[in-house]
C-alpha cells in the first residue's frame, strides 16, 4: 500500500535533489577547470563518477515524480530542470573524452577564457537553483538570468574569435578538427547553463 505521506509529497525532497544535481554539475565544472590548469590522467574517471551520481539523482527525481501526488512545483518543470542539469555534466564528460583522444599538443590556454565563462555561468545557475525553495524574488532571478545570457553572449563572441584564429593560423588538419570540436562542446555547456536558467525563470514566474 502506498502511504499517504508519499502521495502528498516528501517535504523538501525535490528541492534537495535539484540542489544536489546542481552541486554535481558544479563539481564537474570544478574538475574541468582544475584539469585544465594541471592535467590529471585520472580526470576522465572523476568525470564519470560525477556523471553517474548526477544520473542517479535524475533517476530518483523521475521515480519520485511518478510516486508523489502533490509536488512543490509543477512536475514537468522539475523534470525539465533535472534533465537540463544532467546535460551539463554529460557534455563536460564528453569534452574530457574528446580531449583525451585529441592529438597532442593541444594549446590548453585556448580554453582558459571559456573555462572562466563556464565557471561564472555555473556559479550563477547554482545560486538560482538554491533560491527555488525560498520563493525567490522574481526580479533577482531575472537579473541572474540576464547574467547567464550575458555570459553566453561572451562565449558566442569568443567562439567567433577562436574560429577566426583557427582558420587563419597554420594548424594541421587533424588539430583544426579536434579544436573546433572541443570549442563547440564548451560552448554547448555554457548554453546548457543558459537553458537551465531559463527553466528556473519559468518556474519562478509560474509560482510568483
Amino acid at each position: 500500500m502506498i502511504s499517504l505521506q508519499r502521495l502528498v509529497g516528501g517535504g523538501d525532497i525535490f528541492f534537495d535533489l535539484l540542489e544536489q544535481s546542481a552541486d554535481e554539475a558544479h563539481e564537474s565544472v570544478r574538475i574541468f577547470v582544475k584539469n585544465l590548469a594541471s592535467p590529471d590522467p585520472a580526470a576522465l574517471d572523476q568525470f564519470a563518477v560525477v556523471r553517474r551520481k548526477e544520473k542517479r539523482i535524475t533517476e530518483e527525481i523521475s521515480q519520485r515524480l511518478t510516486q508523489t501526488f502533490v509536488t512543490p512545483l509543477e512536475r514537468e518543470d522539475i523534470d525539465a530542470l533535472a534533465q537540463a542539469l544532467y546535460k551539463i555534466t554529460k557534455t563536460l564528460e564528453k569534452f574530457a573524452e574528446r580531449y583525451q583522444v585529441s592529438p597532442p599538443p593541444l594549446p590548453r590556454d585556448r580554453f582558459h577564457r571559456q573555462a572562466e565563462l563556464l565557471q561564472q555561468s555555473m556559479e550563477t545557475l547554482q545560486a538560482m537553483v538554491r533560491e527555488l525553495r525560498s520563493s525567490p524574488d522574481l526580479g533577482r532571478i531575472k537579473d541572474q538570468n540576464l547574467k547567464l545570457q550575458y555570459l553566453e553572449g561572451q562565449a558566442d563572441n569568443l567562439m567567433v574569435e577562436r574560429l577566426k584564429d583557427l582558420y587563419h593560423t597554420p594548424h594541421g588538419a587533424v588539430s583544426v578538427v579536434a579544436l573546433k570540436d572541443l570549442y563547440d562542446l564548451l560552448e554547448k555547456v555554457i548554453h546548457r547553463c543558459r537553458d537551465a536558467g531559463n527553466i528556473v525563470v519559468q518556474i519562478v514566474l509560474k509560482n510568483s
